[in-house]
C-alpha cells in the first residue's frame, strides 16, 4: 500500500485554486455566501482530504508505522487549515465588506461588529 505523500508546498491555501474574495451578487431571493463562487474548488479540495483520511484509516488497518501515520495526519490537518483560511478570507471579503457597505450608520456599525466578531471567534477556534 502506498501512503499519501503531501509536501508542505502542497498545503498552501493558494492550492485551493480559489479566486480572490469579494462580494457576490444575490441569487434569487437570498444572498450567496462569500465562498459560493468558489464552492466547486472547496468541494474538490474537501473530497481530496476525505480520500487522505480514508488512506490514513487503511494505514491503521494495515498496521503501518506510527510515524508514517502521524505524518499523514499532519498533512490532513494542514490541508484543512488551508481550507479554513480560505473560508476566513472569503468571510472577511464578503460578509465584513458587505456589512461596511450598509447605508444606515447604526446598522452598519452593528453589522461590522457582528461580522468581525464572527471572524475573530472562528480564528480563535482554529488556533486552539
Amino acid at each position: 500500500m502506498s501512503t499519501i505523500d503531501v509536501e508542505p508546498t502542497d498545503l498552501n491555501p493558494v492550492d485551493l485554486n480559489i479566486g480572490q474574495p469579494g462580494i457576490d451578487v444575490e441569487d434569487g431571493a437570498h444572498a450567496q455566501h462569500g465562498y459560493s463562487s468558489n464552492k466547486d474548488a472547496y468541494l474538490r479540495r474537501l473530497k481530496r482530504i476525505e480520500g487522505q483520511v480514508r488512506g490514513i484509516a487503511r494505514m491503521v488497518e494495515e498496521d503501518k508505522y506510527c510515524i508514517d501515520i502521524l505524518t499523514q495526519v499532519s498533512a490532513v490537518t494542514k490541508a484543512l487549515h488551508a481550507v479554513s483560511l480560505g473560508l476566513v478570507e472569503e468571510h472577511i471579503g464578503h460578509c465584513v465588506v458587505g456589512a461596511a457597505s450598509e447605508s444606515d450608520p447604526v446598522v452598519r456599525a452593528e453589522q461590522i461588529d457582528i461580522k468581525v466578531k464572527e471572524a475573530a471567534d472562528a480564528i480563535g477556534r482554529l488556533l486552539r
